[in-house]
């Protein structure tokens, strides 16, 4: 039984010093604004912040008074820093005792007894599978984790663990502007085993670059802004949900307004045509 997640996750990396620097006061709202707007899922990684945002975070939780039943807690680990960590090269840990200590660390830091969805952050070389499923278990059956999952794994990354340990979720890189894993078999293989995608960036580049492409997402965005009545961050959610591997968008926004109108994504259902000449202005070219 999978953890029920909101159907769209507020992502947390740009809340801290890597970004906004919210205070604890400005973090609790943020989260009260998500909860109120149906986005009760909350997405983290150790390293936000150079190791610092999930204790933000935690102090803002404590301090709001917001009921842990209310939301969901994923937070990512195995990528050592060297800043804010005795490293001497960034690098990657997901040795059995790493993993129980990494979480344990964010439990404390984050202020609370369990994580939904624990995620290792990024795949290693080095990284052994029965000691990885070795971890997850012993977490699993102590409830300092409910479910286990990864993140820019590949298809057979994921396999890899998958048959030491049961994997339920993969945090993918997946937008507009960067579409391949529907095209490399990636989600065809999470559809297959039942794994859940999420989708980090999930607005792409669209409102950050200049190129050709983004210019071509801008002009058929305009089209469908005024035929659905929504913002272009809106269409770009939608477009995602309406795939059928139920992605879930992480959401980086500290926009209050934006926020507001995410909902409106889940309840979108684009003409097939659209989402179609959404995906051709992207790639620039027709579907063969």
């Amino acid at each position: 039984m999978k953890t029920q997640l909101s159907p769209i996750i507020a992502g947390t990396m740009n809340w801290g010093i890597w970004d906004k620097k919210l205070s604890t006061q400005e973090m609790v709202h943020l989260m009260n604004i998500f909860i109120e707007n149906k986005i009760s899922t909350f997405d983290h990684a150790d390293i936000y912040g150079g190791y610092t945002t999930e204790a933000e975070f935690g102090k803002a939780f404590a301090e709001g008074k917001i009921s842990r039943e209310k939301i969901q807690l994923i937070s990512k680990c195995g990528i050592q820093l060297t800043h804010g960590r005795n490293n001497t090269i960034k690098h990657y840990d997901y040795s059995k005792d790493y993993i129980i200590w990494s979480v344990e660390n964010s439990l404390k830091n984050l202020q609370t007894d369990y994580l939904d969805i624990l995620l290792l952050h990024r795949p290693s070389p080095l990284m052994i599978a029965d000691e990885i499923a070795e971890a997850v278990e012993k977490l699993k059956s102590e409830g300092k984790i409910i479910d286990f999952g990864l993140s820019n794994f590949t298809s057979s990354q994921t396999e890899l663990i998958r048959q030491k340990t049961e994997v339920n979720y993969n945090q993918i890189q997946f937008s507009a502007t960067h579409h391949e894993a529907m095209l490399d078999g990636s989600l065809d293989y999470m559809q297959l085993h039942k794994i859940q995608p999420m989708s980090w960036n999930p607005l792409g580049t669209v409102f950050r670059e200049d190129t050709e492409q983004t210019r071509r997402l801008k002009k058929i965005l305009a089209e469908l802004v005024e035929k659905y009545g929504v913002g272009s961050d809106t269409i770009l959610l939608a477009w995602i949900l309406q795939h059928p591997a139920k992605i879930l968008p992480v959401a980086g926004t500290v926009n209050i307004a934006r926020i507001q109108q995410f909902i409106k994504a889940v309840e979108l259902k684009m003409d097939k045509l659209d989402w179609f000449a959404l995906w051709t202005e992207s790639m620039g070219n027709e579907v063969a």
